[in-house]
This record gives C-alpha cells, structure tokens and sequence, in this order.
C-alpha cells in the first residue's frame, strides 16, 4: 500500500479528498498544525474502512514537515500522492500599498519554502517507486494578482513557477506535477467546487496525468 499525504487537513476539502484517495485503497497522512483538529478526521476516515493517521506539522516548520512526512511513510507506506493545500492565514491578504518586506516573510515560507520542503521529503520515495503525483491547490490570485491580497498574490506566483518548473523536470521519472486552481469560494452548495468535486478532480488529476494548470471553474471576468 502506498500512502497519499494531505498537508493542510481540515473537514472540508482535505476531508473529502482523503476519503476519495482512501477509497483508491491507499492509506492516509493527515498533516495540520493542531493535534486536537486530526483525532475526529482520522476517526471521521477510520469509519469508512480506511487506514489513516495525523501527524503534527506547522507549515512554516520545515523541520516538523519534513519529520511528519518520513514518519507517514516509515509507517503507512511510500508516500506516491502528496497534496499541499493549506488555507493562508488572513494576515497574509493585505492591500499591496500597506504591505512592507517583513510582511511577506510568512506567505512566502508558506507557499514557496513549505511546499518545496515537503518535496525534498518526498521525492526520494516516489523515484524508488518509480511513480508519483504532486498537487498543489491555490486560489485565483495564483493567476491573476489581486491587489488587496497582495502577500498570497505574490506568494502564490512563486508556488506557481515551482510547481509548472517540477512538472517539467520530473515528467521523465513519471513523476506528475499539477497545480489546481479554484477561483471562487469551495462551498458546498457550489457545482464546480464544492470539496467532494474538487476531490474527485483532484483524483482525476492524479490518474491522468496529463499537464501542469487547471482550473475547478473558469475565471470570473
């Protein structure tokens, strides 16, 4: 069995992706900052048949990241699908002309250094497997910069140009890098991103495997 890693768990969308790629018979790594958030998802997952556990990781921790994702593997399995989807804190979504250098420190490391450090873990087990699949989910600032959420705007171009550079780099490995953009809110009620949508998307996304950027619904004009 192999495992697929979810950093950024919650109830909603990671919930929804966990159970689908449980479903697909993999086992489950949950990873978040409070400890107290993973007993009920990892329990939540449990009643479905599906073997899961949650590991204590703050993104902005390399150190934890990188300990919590061997961890998974050591005792789940490889992991063969890594999904970085954390949700950026409010802070980080200031107007561009109240926003100074030390304001970029955080959602910088969020979305550049984090994701790059949970690849570094993971990578060296997908080459030993010979297969794997790396997701990113981010909002439509990725895309189309948003002057009064400039820190993940910013941010989020640099995770970007990581992700479409991996996509290239490691397509000879059969190691497959998406980016999934969600434009509007992940709800529910809503026909294109609701998160048991944008859990079989992102699914979709794995078994295809086929190019860097796609999008969950098309951008509002």
């Amino acid at each position: 069995m192999t495992t697929f890693a979810l950093v950024g768990a919650g109830p909603g969308l990671g919930l929804a992706c966990a159970r689908r790629f449980g479903a697909a018979g993999h086992g489950v790594a949950l990873l978040a900052r409070n400890a107290d958030h993973l007993a009920p998802l990892v329990a939540d997952l449990g009643r479905d048949g599906i073997q899961a556990r949650g590991y204590t990781a703050d993104v902005l921790d390399p150190d934890s990241l990188t300990t919590s994702l061997r961890r998974a593997g050591e005792e789940l399995g490889t992991v063969e699908i890594l999904q970085f989807s954390p949700v950026p804190r409010a802070d980080f979504m200031k107007p561009v002309l109240e926003t100074g250098p030390a304001d970029l420190d955080d959602p910088l490391a969020f979305s550049i250094k984090a994701p790059l450090t949970c690849v570094n873990a993971v990578l060296p087990g997908m080459r030993a497997l010979g297969r794997g699949t790396l997701l990113f989910v981010n909002g439509g600032s990725a895309v189309r910069p948003h002057p009064d959420r400039a820190g993940t705007s910013i941010a989020f171009a640099g995770e970007s140009a990581y992700v479409a550079m991996l996509h290239d780099a490691l397509a000879g490995e059969n190691v497959h890098a998406a980016q999934l953009i969600v434009p509007g809110a992940i709800s529910p009620e809503s026909e294109h991103s609701s998160p048991s949508v944008l859990a079989e998307r992102l699914y979709g996304l794995h078994t295809a495997r086929d190019g860097f950027r796609h999008y969950a619904e098309p951008m509002p004009g």
